[in-house]
């Protein structure tokens, strides 16, 4: 099977403890913990499968018990699994996260095995899928040496990158990829501030700042205040999400990055498919997807 995109990262399991009560340090409420297939690649390859796309998830997975599983959810949501790296060493990648009514209060990301995996994972580049040139969606789980050889790689240069951080305090990984002539940005504030040395007030003057500092495309989200859009030579667009009862957030601009994505290939204007965007993340973090 051909696939139409190529998800690069973190393919992992998502162990989510979530409570209806606002939380603080050294809280002990109530509430419910999950366990569901994750990541950052994992997460927008989701989204692209709810609308109708076969992503490839290039990533590493351990040959544990933990890992059959995981590759098998994930082949049986309809993602092509043929190019994991599959290590007989390295443990598979789990996060775990804690989530209260007043959004995320803790998250610890054990993704080492994607770590020391390195470039092994972009072997099916040199091979079956040589000569790729569609889009990549590229996630900040990996190291910044790979994310810097990626972006100075032939293999890369003609495709289309989608490039998100991990978290605000891996989004300094993206630098290298900041002035890539073919790599649209999805960062929330404060991971455009970290990108841009800067302290933007608002999601359109993060924009501004990247644009500036030689990003070609670049989009910025500020929880439930406005998001916007640019791209070098043009006016920056901004919008402002629908208002929702936030639910959970893990998860949402993984989301937004893939519906925006799939509005830009339908053919979409800029302002519709920043609307198209916003509207996904919005039914993500109220639980209307599931």
């Amino acid at each position: 099977m051909t696939p139409d995109i190529l998800c690069i990262g973190s393919v992992l399991w998502d162990i989510i403890g979530r409570s209806p009560a606002a939380m603080r340090a050294g809280s002990d409420v109530p509430g419910r913990i999950t366990r569901i297939p994750g990541g950052v690649a994992l997460n927008i390859a989701a989204t692209l499968r709810r609308f109708g796309l076969t992503p490839a998830l290039l990533t590493a997975i351990g040959r544990d018990p933990e890992g059959d599983e995981l590759v098998a959810d994930c082949a049986r949501l309809g993602m092509i699994t043929d190019y994991i790296y599959r290590s007989d060493d390295l443990p598979t990648d789990r996060y775990m996260a804690v989530e209260g009514a007043n959004g995320l209060i803790a998250a610890i990301a054990d993704a080492h095995s994607l770590e020391a995996a390195g470039d092994k994972i972009l072997r099916p580049l040199h091979a079956a899928l040589q000569g790729w040139n569609g889009p990549i969606a590229l996630d900040g789980n990996l190291t910044e040496a790979l994310l810097a050889e990626i972006a100075a790689s032939p293999l890369f240069a003609e495709a289309d990158l989608r490039v998100a951080p991990a978290s605000p305090g891996k989004a300094e990984r993206l630098l290298p990829l900041l002035t890539h002539p073919n790599a649209t940005l999805y960062v929330n504030l404060e991971e455009a501030g970290t990108l841009s040395k800067t302290s933007p007030a608002t999601a359109a003057e993060a924009v501004a700042d990247l644009l500036a500092r030689g990003a070609q495309h670049v989009l910025v989200t500020d929880g439930g205040r406005a998001c916007a859009e640019g791209r070098a030579g043009c006016d920056i667009i901004s919008d402002t999400p629908p208002a929702v009862m936030v639910t959970r957030v893990t998860g949402a601009g993984d989301t937004f990055m893939a519906a925006h994505l799939v509005a830009e290939r339908a053919g979409a204007t800029r302002q519709n498919a920043l609307r198209a965007a916003m509207r996904a993340a919005a039914d993500h973090v109220s639980g209307d997807i599931a």
